[in-house]
């Protein structure tokens, strides 16, 4: 098969209302289109079920059939590039934060970015997080001179709705309840050990990690968080930095006067 016939071949695949593509034959000499529609079924329904796969508290969200639509068409224009699966959709929730249809679903983009943030972790590589034994180690007076190295697995996400308690209400995390608020919520998304942990973030929190994550000091990055939210506690995001094994190494930069 040529490439010219191989490129039409997959461009029909993923196009329900193309015919079957010029020079395709069957056994009896004549194009197969029932064999073909039916080949283009099982792909579709393969690569559906792929995002679904990564996207289960928003297929829950939207239903079965919404989802299905709206799977069919990101796969249209985003087909896959690559024949491992695993990663597929990465850019669904930007294609889903401009379709029209769901437009209401003002929060599904983020509560996406999420799920794929938690797929991304799953697949991560494997390493000892940082222990609170290893920063007790540390003189006080050199903790702003701390650099830290973020686990492969760390992802920060922002968003101007409750995407966190959105996706735990429709994973299984929290019981479904009526949301009589919207306030913003952070997170941060990590796989310390075997398991893929969501950690919803105080005041600050995000900016702070994404600064250390970043490779800026922990000085700095404090500076940074407490410009995003003058409520930053250190004490506190400092605790949950530890618990949540969200970096792996740490190293003393030379004190430097500015950020």
């Amino acid at each position: 098969m040529s490439r010219d016939t191989q490129d039409r071949f997959a461009a029909a695949l993923l196009d329900r209302e193309s015919p079957v593509p010029q020079g395709l034959e069957s056994w009896t000499g004549t194009a197969p289109p029932r064999r073909f529609a039916v080949y283009r079924n099982n792909v579709m329904q393969g690569l559906i079920g792929a995002l679904a796969s990564r996207f289960p508290a928003t297929e829950k969200i939207v239903g079965r059939d919404f989802f299905t639509a709206m799977a069919d068409a990101y796969i249209g224009k985003h087909p896959p590039r690559s024949p491992v699966l695993l990663t597929y959709g990465e850019d669904f929730p930007d294609f889903v934060a401009g379709f029209e249809p769901a437009a209401g679903l003002v929060y599904l983009p983020d509560v996406m970015r999420l799920e794929a943030a938690r797929s991304r972790a799953y697949h991560a590589a494997d390493a000892e997080p940082l222990t609170a034994a290893t920063f007790a180690a540390i003189p006080t007076p050199r903790l702003s001179d701390l650099i830290l190295t973020p686990h492969p697995s760390l992802a920060i996400l922002r968003s101007a709705y409750p995407a966190v308690l959105i996706w735990a209400m429709n994973s299984g995390k929290a019981e479904p309840a009526p949301l009589t608020a919207w306030p913003a919520e952070d997170a941060l998304v990590v796989r310390p050990h075997m398991l893929v942990e969501v950690h919803r973030l105080p005041p600050g929190g995000a900016v702070f990690l994404q600064a250390l994550a970043d490779g800026l000091t922990l000085g700095c990055a404090v500076e940074a968080a407490l410009g995003d939210a003058p409520a930053f506690d250190l004490s506190q995001n400092l605790a949950g930095l530890i618990r949540s094994g969200g970096f792996i190494s740490l190293r003393l930069e030379e004190p430097a006067n500015a950020c």
